[in-house]
């Protein structure tokens, strides 16, 4: 006689958020972040689809694992770049 499987069930993450950790959630990055805070902000992550050309993802794959901020760094640069040159 055959065992029935087991299903197991998904614990589910439930964690109370409050207040002033909701609001400090919602609120916008700094235009400026003094010296003593580098390495401390950590900017708010939406996920995405995006299609990329299969060489350019297989260039940034080739390097490993973090190929994901590896592109998101590379993005920012070009971005900060951009602001740069409409500021001038």
């Amino acid at each position: 006689m055959k065992r029935p499987k087991r299903v197991r069930k998904r614990a589910k993450a439930s964690r109370k958020v409050t207040k002033i950790e909701a609001s400090a959630r919602s609120r916008r990055r700094p235009r400026y972040l003094p010296e003593e805070w580098a390495g401390m902000y950590k900017p708010v992550k939406k996920p995405v689809t995006l299609r990329l050309d299969a060489d350019l993802l297989a260039w940034f794959q080739r390097a490993g694992r973090g190929y994901q901020t590896r592109i998101n760094r590379t993005l920012r640069k070009v971005m900060m770049e951009e602001r740069k040159k409409a500021r001038e």
